[in-house]
């Protein structure tokens, strides 16, 4: 475990496939001006994902390559997935906070690694809303079953995480969020009228 004084943190959004994730941790992120430590991934990227923004976006060779630089890897669908140490350390370093999106076995190897500086934002919706949500972004049918093939597993996480949110209005969402993130950040950036 890594031992760090001050107020660093690493804010970790995890929760099943279309609960917003992404949506919230960018809208907090900015809030708090927190840097975003992206995943290499070996999957080709999905409609409106921009390597570099969204993910890294690498050959399974380059990732094979890069093996020994992961914190955590996993492998989901036959494609792999991995936040490098170095990215972490330096985003820590520059920064004293960053955030991560990550599936529950990431969340979980990021707060063995590192303990109380890691906080974990476990953000979920019904099945029903999910299903719902992946719909209007077009998925195929068989796309949607397979994601929410994992829902039970991932949402059966939610009582390891420090904070847990029901994600059905954006807004509210990171409005909860960041009064949480305040407490720990103690900023005064949250409107107490």
């Amino acid at each position: 475990m890594h031992e760090r004084s001050g107020q660093d943190r690493i804010i970790v959004f995890t929760g099943p496939d279309g609960s917003g994730r992404k949506s919230v941790a960018e809208a907090v992120g900015q809030t708090f001006g927190m840097e975003k430590v992206l995943s290499y991934v070996t999957r080709k990227p999905r409609q409106g994902e921009v390597n570099g923004q969204d993910y890294h976006f690498v050959t399974k060779d380059v990732y094979r390559e890069m093996e020994g630089e992961f914190l955590e890897s996993v492998e989901i669908d036959g494609e792999f997935y991995g936040i490098r140490r170095s990215d972490v350390e330096a985003g820590l370093r520059d920064n004293g906070c960053v955030y991560l999106i990550l599936n529950r076995e990431g969340a979980e190897r990021i707060k063995e690694l590192y303990g109380n500086l890691a906080i974990r934002l476990f953000l979920y919706a019904d099945r029903r809303t999910l299903e719902d949500r992946h719909r209007d972004l077009g998925l195929s049918a068989d796309v949607i079953a397979n994601r929410m093939r994992r829902y039970d597993e991932e949402l059966a996480y939610r009582s390891s995480c420090e904070h847990t949110y029901g994600n059905y209005d954006l807004a509210d969402t990171v409005s909860r969020i960041t009064e949480t993130l305040e407490g720990y950040f103690q900023r005064g950036l949250v409107d107490k009228d």
